[in-house]
């Protein structure tokens, strides 16, 4: 009876290091580990002692004997990625997982370390820090809440996925941690400001803007992008006013990535169906007052190489409510892969008028949006494919059409943004960095007692999990600096660092008043059977904070 790897699978791989035969691959030091999906049981290797099940932050493992009909498409994805032709896999494999391990600092020794991001690879850096006496923690955030793309970003119909705000709450309860968040690092300190209060600083900042369409009428308003939109119905505060036309009967999305696919499915789900979720509560009004009956998907290539996983996917088309119709490829024409043979056993259902639909249009590019004062639609040609120096490109053929639309979202990928006073490359759009060592500039030297982790570091890739290893690397290198003396030790503390923050009028909510907005969200949310119903405007959130408690727990 094997256990088996479902979608809400987060990439966090501590399943891995607490399977006792090493039956889950790929583990983080495989090759395939950069790119996988997710994460996948062995079911000859398995020996169903549940020790993954208790280790996984977000319940995505489960005996197959307990699978429900939308799980089951993953006991197949399980079994398939250890067949002997699947590719990506190291040989021979060790009987035991490699042990996580961290340089040791030496006893009595001492560190306080600023993080700046909030979002899971700032808060897996803490937790990696704080597994050493000694060290203290202070995560800075801009924004006034903490958590950031588990909050602002998941879809709030993938609650299970939410599920690893659990594992970063035990990260804040730990003795050393405390939060100073509605705090900018530019606006209310200076990059030189806060490194002088503290030994090191690890800065954990994303990837906050997007890549462009380069197309004429991308700025029209109601062209907006994939991001805001996720961020408008996720009640980040930044977009609670934005500008959402959902009069029309159908909506475009150009990109077919799993944020495509999250905010189609969003337009496409009846908004009860929502009701119970997080959902901001100005985005579930907007949502049921919606016209919206169909959302086209645009994807310049074919369906083996969209950017959408196959658990995405997969999950898609197990949804009864939404019709999932493909248009620009004949399914039956194309050579085997795992996304077209999903989308083959998926898309067998006939349409029915009454329900919403999703045409995921292969091999088609946008050419304009169209309209004048607003955006009424998009200009798009068919594609084909072709191999240019080493590459394989989609080079526009055949005429031009026009699609009717009120709502063109861009879902095209993500830039990181430079942070005042930070080194940035411009190019790659991450800060410069060797291992997670902050470059004074691009191919420089190491920036001492500088550190950057999540996409600040390797670019918008990978899952919410991928930022445990990543942050692992980076804390090794930042402890190995502090064994070996290379660190400055901070000139002023963290009190002086307070009366810094509090004389610039920065909200400095600590641990203790982010928690009591975190209680007050969960009981308005209980009064209505919900999760939690989200506080979205800044003021108020600063009420419910109260005053800082103005004191770090233990160390």
């Amino acid at each position: 009876m094997p256990h088996v790897v479902t979608q809400a699978c987060c990439g966090d791989a501590s399943c891995v290091f607490a399977c006792p035969v090493n039956c889950i691959h790929p583990t983080p030091d495989e090759p395939a580990f950069a790119t996988a999906e997710m994460l996948y049981i062995d079911p000859d290797s398995c020996v169903d002692c549940g020790a993954c099940v208790r280790a996984c932050p977000v319940g995505a493992i489960k005996p197959h004997t307990k699978l429900g009909e939308d799980d089951l498409p993953f006991l197949d994805l399980n079994r398939m990625f250890h067949a002997e032709d699947q590719p990506g896999l190291t040989e021979p494999r060790p009987s035991q997982a490699p042990v996580e391990r961290l340089v040791r600092l030496p006893p009595g020794a001492r560190l306080r370390v600023a993080v700046v991001g909030s979002g899971p690879a700032g808060l897996y850096a803490a937790d990696e820090l704080l597994k050493q006496p000694g060290v203290s923690v202070t995560v800075l955030d801009r924004l006034p809440v903490p958590h950031g793309l588990v909050r602002a970003g998941v879809a709030p119909d993938h609650q299970e996925t939410k599920g690893i705000d659990r594992l970063l709450r035990q990260i804040e309860d730990q003795p050393g941690f405390d939060y100073r968040l509605g705090v900018e690092i530019g606006r209310d300190l200076t990059a030189a400001e806060l490194a002088a209060h503290h030994d090191a600083v690890v800065y954990a900042t994303g990837a906050s803007a997007d890549r462009r369409l380069e197309v004429p009428g991308e700025d029209l308003s109601g062209s907006e992008t994939a991001r805001k939109f996720v961020a408008w119905y996720n009640g980040h505060p930044d977009c609670v006013d934005l500008d959402v036309d959902l009069s029309g009967k159908r909506a475009v999305v150009v990109g077919n990535g799993n944020v495509a696919l999250d905010v189609a499915r969003i337009l496409a789900t009846e908004p009860e169906r929502l009701a119970g979720s997080d959902i901001a509560d100005h985005a579930l009004a907007a949502l049921r007052r919606s016209a919206v009956r169909e959302v086209i998907v645009l994807g310049r290539r074919g369906p083996a190489e969209a950017a959408f996983t196959v658990p995405e996917i997969v999950g898609l088309l197990q949804r009864e409510d939404i019709d999932v119709v493909v248009e620009g490829v004949d399914l039956d024409t194309l050579e085997d892969h795992p996304k077209v043979s999903a989308l083959r056993a998926g898309v067998t259902r006939t349409p029915d008028p009454s329900r919403r639909r999703i045409v995921l249009r292969f091999m088609t590019a946008p050419v304009a949006v169209l309209g004048r004062d607003r955006a009424t639609g998009l200009r798009v040609v068919p594609t084909r494919l072709r191999g240019l120096d080493g590459r394989t490109v989609a080079e526009p053929v055949g005429p031009e059409s026009d699609v009717e639309a009120s709502l063109v979202l861009r879902s095209v990928g993500y830039r990181g943004e430079p942070l005042p006073g930070v080194p940035f490359d411009q190019a790659r759009a991450v800060v410069p960095n060797v291992g997670g060592r902050v470059l004074d500039r691009v191919d420089g030297d190491v920036l001492p007692g500088a550190y950057v982790v999540g996409w600040a570091k390797r670019g918008p890739t990978g899952f919410i999990g991928t930022n445990k290893s990543c942050s692992q690397e980076t804390v090794n290198a930042l402890l190995l600096d502090a064994a070996a003396g290379r660190l400055v030790p901070p000139e002023q503390d963290q009190r002086a660092l307070d009366a810094l923050v509090r004389s610039r009028g920065a909200a400095g909510i600590d641990l203790s008043a982010w928690r009591r907005v975190d209680a007050e969200e969960r009981r308005r949310g209980q009064e209505q059977q919900r999760p939690r119903v989200k506080i979205t405007d800044v003021d108020e959130v600063r009420r419910v904070a109260g005053p800082a408690g103005g004191r770090r727990r233990g160390r």
